[in-house]
């Protein structure tokens, strides 16, 4: 991971550049996307590659051909596979059934793709990650699964804090429990308060994700006091910075005021999504 963000920092300053004219793509979103969408068809047109939009509503997909089908078919056409999708069981069908690199572009598991941004991110700031403490206050969704494993893979503090009901999966948390090498790293709260004292890092996503428009209301009053705020920024170090995957919901798991500081480095953190994912794309043509 070390090394693929340092990959990432040389791209970005344009220190180094790729050329796969004659690799492709594929595309497969059962959600909706900006951010992963765009930054995963910029980076490939970056590398002078292609990229197809294979949209289940206008292909067999849609119609309910079988993902080990589908998987093996698009392993001729298709050099790369990225999935954005809501089961990561589904997922892992298409990864067993193709014979090209299969990318997680999201799933209700895990966002790994972000994580890299994230932490590219971060390293920007802080130049390495010792000493780094980083807060995720919100919904133990995908995104903090993403932030655990990655942290413990990176020895970074990782706190979540979240309601009762709503901490990261266990299964995942034991997974990344046993990669880190000091298990303490990895903290679990229903205090917003106690995850952002003394933190270097405020993290929050939304607190209803796609899928889940239905449990909004619900969430909205469970969530409620979990929003970074300048109250809960002031009790972060002074060199704390804050980041949102996006889409925001301005005023509710964040302040506009917040979003609009100088501490935020939000929108650093979506253009690092691009960077990130060129050097995931490059490494994985090579």
């Amino acid at each position: 991971i070390i090394s693929l963000l340092d990959l990432a920092a040389k791209i970005k300053k344009k220190e180094i550049f790729f050329d796969y004219p004659e690799k492709a793509l594929g595309l497969i979103f059962d959600k909706s996307s900006t951010r992963t969408r765009v930054s995963f068809q910029v980076a490939m047109n970056n590398l002078k590659g292609s990229t197809i939009d294979i949209n289940p509503d206008k292909t067999q997909i849609g119609r309910g051909e079988p993902i080990k089908d589908t998987a093996r078919v698009l392993s001729v056409y298709c050099d790369l596979i990225a999935i954005r999708t809501f089961n990561h069981t589904d997922l892992e069908e298409y990864a067993k059934w193709s014979t090209k690199p299969v990318i997680n572009a999201l799933t209700d598991l895990e966002h790994p793709c972000q994580a890299l941004a994230d932490f590219l991110t971060i390293k920007e700031e802080f130049n390495d990650f010792k000493n780094v403490v980083l807060a995720f206050i919100g919904d133990g969704n995908n995104v903090a699964n993403s932030l655990l494993l990655c942290g413990a893979l990176l020895g970074v503090e990782v706190r979540i804090a979240c309601p009762k009901g709503y901490e990261p999966d266990k299964l995942l948390l034991k997974k990344a429990r046993s990669i880190c090498t000091n298990e303490n790293l990895l903290k679990i709260t229903n205090d917003p308060s106690e995850a952002a004292s003394g933190s270097n890092v405020l993290y929050t996503d939304v607190w209803s994700s796609m899928g889940e428009e239905n449990k909004k209301e619900e969430k909205d009053k469970a969530f409620k006091g979990f929003t970074i705020d300048r109250n809960l920024v002031s009790q972060a170090n002074d060199d704390a910075i804050i980041l949102h995957c996006l889409p925001a919901y301005r005023d509710k798991e964040i302040t506009d005021e917040m979003i609009q500081s100088k501490k935020s480095r939000i929108f650093q953190q979506a253009e690092n999504r691009l960077h990130s994912q060129q050097a995931l794309l490059s490494c994985l043509l090579s």
